[in-house]
């Protein structure tokens, strides 16, 4: 208890440092045994601390025993309360980086901006509405044969492109083609629409995970989907849209010819190092770009493919961009190796698949083993629920 009370005291400090003052002791603290569920103290919370912004979770390191997963879906989906969770090993060592790293998560959980990309710099692109998303398929680990693919998609909220709504889906096993992108990216629109009063007269959309051999199989089917998605809305309602895949898996490094140009211990490629010449592709708008710095070993740059491009961008608007967007990432304080919406992509499809995980692990302690032995195959339906999140969550960035 007194190294939770020191670490409650530490973050509120902290918290008034990074200019996000925590301006009280938490409501209530209590101690969670492992035979006790966490839905019924959620729920006994939610009902009778009517100024319940946050449960702030003390886990016992990661896996099965540290109850995450049932945190989180609990409090996503369940109860629709944002939840942080931190480790014990943290609590005890209560180091100043772990604090403002807490602060920075919380401040976005609560509907805060941790940083926006200056006026003066922002891209002419925003002289517009513009709606970005960002969207990643996660997949079971090899050798599953018959969990679900989960397929996850951000959307902007704001001009300053510091918050995001969410859509996910389940979809077929190792299914890489997002099934229902019209549908999400149509509930995405909607939500734009309703923060900012506007239609979005353009779409930047950032597609994570897809190989060059799956390209115009992604494209022809997700960019009708969006074009659907739009005209559903309004027949006439055809804004502009960009197509761009992000890769990170490939064999690529970059180097300094110079010896004074290279940064850090590390001898890395200065961040905003872009080249799209010689190394890439002779005909198609391709890029690499190191956005962030590289602290150990060979950074490794990122590989943007425009597959379709509406708005006409220019290759340094382009880049420019892509660039900028690397600077909005909620969880850090510097620039990332990504671009925000296609990071926060990634988290969401992860979170889900902790949904998920939770939500097997309930329904395989309440229902009987198959006398057969083989794996039953899991009804996709009651899946599409255990990753839904509760209403007034998918406006909040559950996942930063």
């Amino acid at each position: 208890w007194n190294a939770t009370n020191t670490f409650l005291d530490s973050l509120m400090k902290a918290s008034h440092q990074v200019g996000m003052p925590i301006s009280s002791q938490p409501l209530e603290v209590k101690y969670l045994r492992r035979d006790k569920g966490v839905e019924e103290l959620f729920r006994s919370w939610r009902e009778s601390q009517k100024e319940l912004q946050i449960v702030l979770v003390i886990v016992d390191g990661k896996g099965e025993n540290s109850r995450y997963d049932e945190v989180k879906h609990v409090g996503d989906t369940v109860i629709g309360v944002p939840t942080q969770c931190v480790q014990a090993r943290n609590v005890k060592k209560n180091q100043l980086t772990t604090l403002t790293n807490l602060c920075l998560k919380i401040n976005a959980k609560l509907g805060g901006t941790n940083s926006i990309i200056s006026p003066s710099l922002r891209s002419e692109l925003f002289s517009e509405p513009v709606i970005v998303l960002g969207a990643d398929v996660t997949h079971p680990s090899p050798g599953d044969t018959h969990k679900p693919s989960i397929a996850a998609v951000v959307g902007s909220l704001n001009k300053e492109v510091s918050r995001y709504s969410t859509a996910v889906r389940v979809q077929e096993h190792r299914q890489e083609v997002i099934a229902d992108l019209q549908s999400m990216v149509k509930e995405l629109l909607l939500e734009f629409y309703r923060a900012t009063k506007l239609k979005p007269l353009r779409i930047v959309f950032f597609r994570d995970g897809v190989s060059e051999g799956q390209f115009q199989k992604v494209l022809l089917h997700e960019l009708s989907a969006i074009q659907k998605a739009c005209r559903s809305l309004q027949e006439d309602y055809k804004p502009g849209i960009t197509f761009i895949v992000v890769q990170k898996r490939h064999h690529t490094r970059l180097f300094c010819a110079k010896e004074q140009d290279q940064e850090g211990k590390s001898c890395n490629v200065p961040p905003g190092t872009t080249v799209d010449t010689v190394i890439t592709h002779p005909h198609d708008f391709d890029f690499y770009l190191c956005s962030h710095a590289g602290i150990q070993g060979t950074s490794r740059s990122c590989h943007y493919y425009v597959l379709w491009d509406d708005n006409s961008l220019t290759a340094n608007q382009m880049q420019s961009l892509c660039f900028q967007l690397c600077h909005t990432y909620a969880r850090c304080n510097r620039s990332v190796s990504y671009p925000a919406p296609t990071y926060y992509a990634h988290h969401v499809a992860f979170r889900a698949r902790s949904h998920l995980q939770d939500w097997e692990r309930k329904s395989e302690s309440s229902s009987t083993a198959s006398s057969s032995g083989q794996e039953q195959q899991l009804p996709l339906d009651d899946m599409k629920k255990a990753v839904t999140v509760e209403q007034n969550m998918k406006k909040s960035m559950y996942f930063a």
